[in-house]
């Protein structure tokens, strides 16, 4: 791992402590309860892609949430500036991590293709 990439990881890992703590400061009480799964940085650090943990929310509330984090993005990234001190902070792009869900529904067609091979061997 070279001096840039550890500058990634290090830059990911305090952007996940202070996004949750921004979140938490905001106005909107909706805004509180999401929890940061994941960040992940631009090769530049100029931009930096924010999961959130989809939980048990539904279609319609996702783009609500979403759309309250696109308007709620330049005041976390003020925060993050103020509390590091940084010249520039990372542009933030919100989403929903579903990485989880889509690892379940492989882990489910491996068992479904599983049971219909001993199926097929009876």
């Amino acid at each position: 791992m070279n001096e840039a990439q550890i500058k990634q990881k290090r830059t990911e890992a305090l952007l996940a402590e202070l996004i949750p703590e921004a979140l938490s400061q905001l106005n909107d009480n909706r805004l509180h309860a999401l929890s940061v799964v994941e960040v992940k940085c631009s090769r530049g650090r100029s931009d930096a892609k924010v999961y959130i943990d989809p939980s048990s929310f539904t279609e319609e509330e996702k783009r609500t949430y979403l759309k309250q984090l696109r308007k709620a993005r330049p005041l976390v990234e003020d925060f993050c500036l103020k509390d590091q001190g940084w010249y520039r902070c990372p542009k933030l792009a919100f989403a929903f991590d579903e990485q989880l869900k889509k690892s379940q529904n492989i882990e489910e067609l491996f068992k479904k293709i599983a049971n219909e091979k001993r199926g097929d061997a009876s």
